[in-house]
Parts: structure tokens; sequence; C-alpha cells
């Protein structure tokens, strides 16, 4: 069977379930979970290589795809609530999550595809059609209803490789969550592989903590969580019938007609990016109350950096855009009172604006303003706590915002194949936002993942690449 995708042969299409469950698991949705209800999915994919006799379609699919398929099932046991929806029954005040072992429909929807793009393109970090992507990342069921959970797409390329696109709804997972699901599929298969257990045993720290009791609301952040996704929904889809019972997500549609890239900051780039930043805050800030810090994190100095370039791009192609802005989330999990353990399970994040002053993003000094506000934002949330709640961004601001982390730890998934050869947030494209990653290597760099109209990546690049003086 073909797909609408010419590139794409689809296989197979199997619902997965878990072993054997027999009782429904209902999980409730948290004030961290509620704001992220319609918004778009969040899609990444693994590439992996193998060998020529592995990446034969005969063998891939015969010995490779059943033991990646038996092991997500076995993964699924752990983690029941990816089986099941997210639902919102007419007799309950608030949408829920919810696995039934008797309901047909509950599963995990697993696509088998081969694909004939050329793999060594496709996995390139030069610009290229942000589409190509697009036909490696599953559909993620919604409806007013009801939603899935997480779907999953295993593409071969023949003699080559194979890509592993995931789909995962935000309200049910944070990106650590998701990339904490992905380790975990990732070790049982591994482990099922070399040491031929049919049921091996999942290490503790990748074993999910469902327990919504130990999220607490003193601050009655719900009901403005749930004002505020609202808020944005209008000013995002006006034309949206306001039905606050939908879960249907709303149309975030990709940017087909962009580029997509990817560019590395090495460990070395990142020294020097600080130096420059550290060197501006002695000339320019002389506030002896707030001292210049010592250091700057990767994270800021990533943002900063790629932000300003971003900026300087757009404004150069379309000159009234001149006020930006930045959204990025910081981890909750060891920041609440009291904190809550690394491995809860859905999310745990808080949005965090920053609006500097008009122009500051377009500036000589960009990076530094956009450092210096990141640092300051990021302490005052570490000193204060979430007792306030993020405003939505003022009219007129070209918001940029954050997928992934250079956290996560991407680069060390291993199946049993090798670890992936790149890793990639598809749904980028949705939206002007940057896609961060730990650089391969593992020498401490990053990669910055972007989609921008051609005109605004060749500025990017340029750019970029100037200011580490590698132009």
């Amino acid at each position: 069977m073909m797909s609408s995708n010419n590139n794409i042969k689809i296989h197979e299409h199997f619902k997965v379930v878990p072993p054997s469950s027999s009782q429904t698991t209902t999980i409730s949705l948290t004030y961290f979970d509620i704001f992220w209800l319609r918004f778009h999915p969040v899609e990444r994919v693994f590439f992996y290589t193998l060998p020529n006799s592995q990446s034969h379609p005969s063998f891939f699919f015969q010995k490779i795809v059943p033991n990646l398929k038996s092991s997500l099932s076995l993964t699924l046991q752990h983690f029941l609530p990816l089986a099941g929806k997210v639902v919102w029954p007419s007799d309950s005040s608030k949408p829920f999550i919810q696995f039934n072992p008797n309901d047909n429909d509950d599963a995990v929807s697993l696509l088998i595809a081969e694909s004939d793009l050329d793999f060594n393109h496709v996995i390139e970090n030069s610009p290229q059609e942000a589409s190509l992507s697009r036909s490696l990342i599953p559909y993620l069921e919604s409806t007013g209803s009801f939603a899935s959970v997480i779907s999953i797409q295993i593409t071969l390329f023949p003699k080559s490789g194979f890509s592993i696109g995931i789909t995962t709804h935000h309200a049910v997972l944070d990106g650590k969550s998701s990339t904490m699901f992905i380790k975990a599929w990732a070790y049982l298969c591994n482990k099922m592989i070399k040491t031929e257990e049919e049921s091996p045993t999942l290490l503790p720290e990748l074993m999910p903590l469902f327990n919504r009791e130990i999220i607490k609301d003193p601050n009655e952040l719900q009901a403005k969580f749930t004002e505020n996704l609202n808020e944005m929904a209008t000013k995002m889809f006006p034309n949206e019938k306001p039905n606050q019972r939908s879960l249907k997500i709303f149309a975030f549609e990709p940017k087909l007609d962009s580029l997509r890239a990817t560019f590395k900051l090495t460990r070395e780039d990142l020294d020097k990016i600080k130096q420059r930043v550290l060197s501006k805050w002695e000339i320019m800030d002389t506030n002896e109350s707030k001292p210049k810090p010592e250091t700057l994190s990767s994270f800021i100095l990533t943002c900063a950096y790629s932000l300003v370039c971003i900026a300087k791009a757009i404004h150069e192609v379309e000159k009234e855009k001149e006020k930006f802005g930045f959204v990025f989330t910081v981890d909750c999990r060891g920041r609440l009172e009291p904190p809550i353990p690394k491995n809860y399970f859905g999310n745990c994040v808080w949005g965090i604006i920053i609006d500097t002053q008009p122009l500051d993003f377009i500036k000589e000094d960009g990076d530094f303003l956009v450092a210096k506000s990141m640092h300051e934002k990021i302490k005052m949330v570490n000193q204060n706590g979430f007792d306030k709640f993020t405003p939505m961004p003022n009219e007129g601001i070209e918001v940029i915002g954050l997928a992934g982390s250079n956290r996560f730890g991407v680069y060390e998934i291993d199946f049993g194949w090798g670890r992936p050869e790149k890793v990639e947030i598809v749904s980028i494209d949705r939206g002007l936002t940057i896609g961060l990653a730990e650089s391969k290597d593992g020498n401490g760099g990053v990669e910055v993942g972007v989609v921008l109209k051609k005109d605004v990546m060749d500025l990017f690049r340029n750019l970029f690449l100037e200011g580490l003086g590698r132009n």
C-alpha cells in the first residue's frame, strides 16, 4: 500500500498493546498538563545506520522489526497510559488519561514503512527541504472527544539504515518524559537482543512515576493556565469555535515551503561566545547589586547566540519585524517545594518569556542583552519559585519558541544497533522555533535545529558562521 507521500511505502500497521493488563488505568491531568491540551504534538525522528546485510528488506522486516515491536509492547507495561487516550466524558469537569485493556482502540499505532529517499541526504545538516522529514513522522489522532497519546513509525532506508519517528501528545508528556520513554524502550530492546531474555527488567531510573498527588496547586494555577490557554487560542485561531470541552488539537500547519538545517556549536564556540558576552557584561552593566556571573550555561549561550542570528536575519528580510521575544520552558521537578522525583512522568515545565526592550535582539550587543535577560529570569525563578504566572507576549512581537534540550541525552539512545546518526525535532516547522540537542560527539557542544524561509536561512547561516569566525 502506498501512502500519500510518493517517497514512502507502508508495509504494515500494527496496534501495539502491553503484554497483559486486566485493569483500567486512569490518570488525571495537572495544571502543568492542561496548558498543552490542544497544542500541536511533539514530533521527533531518530536515524540509525545499519550494515548492508541488516538493512536488506528481508532481514530488516523479519528480524529487526519484530525485536522493536516486542520490546515496545514490553515497555508499555510500565507506561500503560501511553497506550490509552486523553478523554473528556460529559460527566467530568476535566479531561483525563485513560487506558482500558478491553477497548480495542486503546493501543499504540505502529507504522512499518520503507522510503526510497537518499538516507545520507536526509540526515545532512545543511539546509534542505523542510518537508523531507515529514514523511517519516506518524499522524496522531485527535477529535473533539478523544486524543491518542503516542504514535510511532519505523522506516527502512534499504542498504543504509532506518528511522524511528515518534509523535507525542504534549498534554501527557513533556520532553524529559518522552525521552525517558524512548530510553526505556531502547534499553529493553537492546537487552532482549544481547541477552535473549524474553522479559528483561527495566532500570529503576527509567521506571516512570505517574503519581499526580505530588503536584500541589497552592496558588490555584490550574484556573490561570486554562485562562491563558483560552486567551492564546483566541489570538492564534480567531476562527475556532470556542468549545472549551474539545480535545481537537489546533491546526499549527507545518511550513513545508521552508528549509530545515542543523547548526553545531562546539565547546570552543561556546567558550568564545561566553567570553564575548561576559566581557560586554563588565562594560555595559555596572550595577554592583547584581554582579556579573562567573559563568553562563551552554543552554543560555546557545539560545542567546542563535536567537540573535535568527532575529537579525528575519529583520534583514522583513524590515518591519524588529521586536522579538523568546519563550522557553524550565524543568520544575527540582524547583518545586518540595522537589519531586526526576522520574515523574508528565508535564512539569514552566514557561518563561524573554521580552527585552524593542530592538534588543537585533542590536550589536544582542547576544549579551538576551543572555543577561535569560540569566536573570532563570535566577528569579530559582529564588522565588512559580508564584507568578508567565504573561502572554505583547502584541506586535515576533515570538521565537524552543523545543528539546541539550541535557536529554538523545544521542545515547541505542536500540541494539548503535547510537543515532542524527536526531531531529521535526515539529519545529510548526512555528518559529529552535530545536536543541546535545552534540553527537559527546564533547559538550550543542546542536541547533532551525526551519526558515530560504532567504532568511541564507542570512542566518552567514551570521551564525561569521560570529564564530568560521566564514
